[in-house]
């Protein structure tokens, strides 16, 4: 799976967010704020292709957690990204 290209991480009023626009002229513009960990996870994979398991390596490393509480809160986050429309 990838993040689509047309996702972008924006800084706004301190906060770093994804704004996606509505559609068809309807008011469905999300905007989605994004933590430290999220944003660094972001930034780790944009552009490329991931799956769950690089994500909970990149966790591990990173925060220096254990592999399963890496591979949970990894699968989670892809869960999010999937839900909100945000990868591939």
């Amino acid at each position: 799976m990838k993040i689509k290209d047309k996702y972008k991480v924006r800084e706004m009023a301190g906060e770093h967010v994804v704004i996606m626009q509505g559609h068809h002229g309807k008011d469905l513009t999300k905007i989605i704020s994004l933590n430290e960990s999220a944003l660094y996870l972001w930034r780790a994979i944009e552009g490329s292709e991931f799956n769950v398991d690089r994500v909970a390596e990149l966790l591990a490393e990173h925060y220096g957690i254990d592999d399963e509480v890496a591979h949970r809160d990894a699968a989670r986050w892809v869960d999010k990204l999937e839900e909100c429309g945000l990868i591939e």
